[in-house]
């Protein structure tokens, strides 16, 4: 089975709402995730990131710490997700390559229909 390594970003801003956006695309097109990607050759995950989320909503991020790492079993591949907490520092947001965004306060994370990786996300918010 193919290992797929990626970052996410766990975007709060200053009332406490997290960023989630809808895919626009792909096998999982509709699914809800946290933004960003894979990883380039070199990168530290912060690094990509920034580079991720500034490519998918033009916006530039601070990196804040750690939230985890996510290992997720999908049936074609094996999804390795490192999260961190980030701030929009720069810029409005627009969708690039999502279909939707909305801001969630901590009681409703769990009114949109979360990819399975990105569940277990939002799990480790709720800690």
């Amino acid at each position: 089975m193919r290992v797929i390594e990626v970052v996410a970003a766990v975007i709060s801003d200053n009332e406490r709402r997290i960023l989630a956006t809808q895919r626009g695309y792909g096998d999982m097109k509709d699914g809800w995730e946290f933004p960003g990607g894979k990883m380039e050759s070199g990168e530290s995950p912060e690094q990509a990131l920034k580079r991720e989320i500034n490519e998918e909503l033009a916006v530039t991020i601070h990196v804040g710490h750690k939230l985890g790492t996510v290992e997720w079993d999908y049936p074609t591949f094996h999804l390795t997700m490192h999260c961190y907490w980030c701030q929009v520092v720069e810029g409005e947001l627009a969708l690039l390559e999502h279909e939707a965004a909305q801001w969630l306060t901590s009681d409703n994370l769990w009114s949109v229909d979360w990819l399975p990786a990105d569940r277990e996300v939002v799990k480790l918010i709720k800690q």
